[in-house]
């Protein structure tokens, strides 16, 4: 979306996904109020619920905390002159160092 959203340009955006898609059953956005003002402004959405998305804090923390051993792996290529010599030592080292790590996640 355009930095700008207001009513008019969250017009034609509903009125661009009305000409390639049927009319939803259920429109999720977030809390910005030109959505409902744009809504009520188009006569197939009049009947469509409406649900507000609340941002929280921290829900990208999972996806984070998936990339650690990947991050963890490129601190240790850090040392290394050659990527394509630290590449191979890593990938015979990967499955050794993860039986014998003490790492609390890993158990």
């Amino acid at each position: 979306m355009r930095l700008l959203k207001a009513r008019p340009s969250q017009q034609r955006f509903f009125r661009r996904v009305l000409r390639s898609n049927p009319v939803p059953r259920k429109i999720v956005t977030d809390q910005l109020r030109s959505y409902p003002a744009a809504k009520a402004d188009i006569p197939e959405l009049a009947q469509v619920k409406h649900v507000f998305v609340k941002a929280a804090a921290r829900v990208n923390n999972r996806t984070e905390n998936s990339h650690q051993p990947t991050r963890r792996r490129e601190r240790q290529m850090c040392g290394f002159r050659d990527a394509r010599r630290t590449q191979a030592f890593l990938s015979c080292f990967g499955p050794i160092s993860g039986s014998t790590s003490r790492c609390p996640e890993t158990g």
